[in-house]
Parts: structure tokens; sequence; C-alpha cells
């Protein structure tokens, strides 16, 4: 997971480094694409790779070349590449957050996962099967799951994709007292128009994410965060936040 690893550990996690080559490295380490030779490596949130390291992404892909930290040995590898994000890539590479030649050499056979409002037929099932993990995780006998609850679900159009679902569904079996599902009052209402005119997506987004914190009295991070919540890392619901115009509001002791 490129976005779950330090900056500074990610060349050392993904190339290896050698005994010496920066405070603390004791030993050899061999990298992820050295075990996956001949093989495939799954890199994850691909799009969160710094800059300096998407060069070096992209040698491997090319070449098949990559030297250790700390080695001036260059070592070669044959590996099968899968990478996934949820960042519009075309949009960073505009933004120069991305670079273009490793965008194109990733692009080669591209996999669209329609987001969960698409594929509401999956909201049914999702929510069975969610109910049965956690309801087993926490001990609870939970075989009823109301059609009110499943329709609230299935006419929300979660951005925060399936790990929303996810969050809600655990959040909504820690507070089930008996053999039936309890979906409290967390999901926002529907709402057509603003002041006479149809509401544009980013006030959509805005006021979910607005909801969410409030729920979450106002924490970002953590596992009980409005980041989890919404299935985002928190640096991604800052930069969110900030882009929206959304602050924390003052209260008065």
């Amino acid at each position: 997971n490129c976005g779950a690893i330090p900056e500074n550990l990610l060349e050392s996690e993904l190339f290896g480094h050698e005994k010496g080559a920066f405070t603390g490295a004791l030993s050899r380490r061999i990298g992820r694409f050295e075990m996956a030779d001949e093989g495939t490596i799954f890199l994850d949130e691909v799009g969160d790779l710094p800059l300096e390291l998407q060069a070096k992404l992209l040698r491997v892909l090319q070449e098949g070349e990559y030297e250790r930290l700390g080695s001036t040995e260059t070592k070669r590898v044959n590996v099968r590449v899968i990478a996934a994000t949820n960042r519009d890539l075309h949009d960073a590479v505009r933004r120069q957050e991305f670079r273009e030649d490793l965008y194109y050499r990733l692009n080669v056979f591209p996999i669209q996962v329609p987001p969960l409002r698409d594929r509401r037929e999956d909201i049914p099932l999702l929510v069975k099967h969610f109910v049965m993990v956690y309801g087993a995780k926490m001990g609870k006998k939970i075989d009823s799951i109301p059609k009110r609850v499943v329709d609230t679900m299935s006419s929300y159009n979660w951005p925060g994709n399936v790990r929303e679902l996810r969050n809600v569904i655990e959040r909504a079996v820690i507070v089930t007292r008996g053999r039936e599902l309890e979906l409290r009052d967390w999901l926002p209402r529907p709402t057509s128009a603003t002041n006479g005119r149809p509401l544009q997506l980013e006030d959509v987004e805005k006021q979910h994410i607005i909801d969410v914190l409030e729920m979450t009295a106002w924490r970002v991070s953590g596992d009980d965060g409005a980041a989890a919540v919404l299935g985002l890392k928190p640096t991604t619901l800052e930069a969110r936040m900030k882009k929206l115009g959304i602050s924390r509001p003052k209260f008065r002791s």
C-alpha cells in the first residue's frame, strides 16, 4: 500500500537497502520487487507515490532494473505489476502531481471498477455480508435486516464506496441490541435543490463531509474518525476540506 508506508521508508520497502544505507539500517533488506521476481506485485494507491519514486518505478517497468538503497549494483527483475488507485491519475498528470510517462506505462490494460452507486444491486448482498462478519466478531446474533434499512442504504450514493458502507454497518452492529439490525439516522437525506437551483456535485460532497465530521465530533483521523467513515486517508480528507472551504467551527467556552 503506497499510501500507508511513510515516504522516507517507501523506497526501501520497494527496492530494499544495504546495511548502513541510512540510520537504523542494521542489516540488508530485500525489497518487494526482488521478492516478486518472476511473479506479480500489486501496488495499491499507486497515485500516492512521491514524484522521485515515480521515476524509479518507471525504470523498473521499462528496463526491469533498479538498485538497492546504498548499493551501486544494478539488479534485474521480471515482475508483472498490477496497480490500483482511487485518484484520477489523468487529472494528477495535468496538475503535474503524477508523471505522464509513468501514467501511460501503467495504463496498458485499465480496469474501471464502478462506484457503489452504479451497482446498487450489490448493496443488499454487501449489507448481509458485513452484518454476518461484524456480528460474529462482536458475538452478536443478528439474523434480521429490515427492508427499510436495505432501502435506505440502496438509495444512498455512498461517496466513500464499499469502505463507507462497511463502516456504517459496523457501527450499526455495535448499537444493535436485539436480533434485528438497527440503523440510526446517520446517512444524510437526499436534497434536490438549494434556493431553487439544482445542487452542484461539490455542494453534495461538502454537505456530506460536514455531516460525517459532525457525527464524529470533527475528529478526522483514527478508527472512529471521519476519514475512516468515508473510506479516505486523513490527508486526502484534509485536502478535500481545504478545497471545499470546510473548517472546524470555533466553540465558545
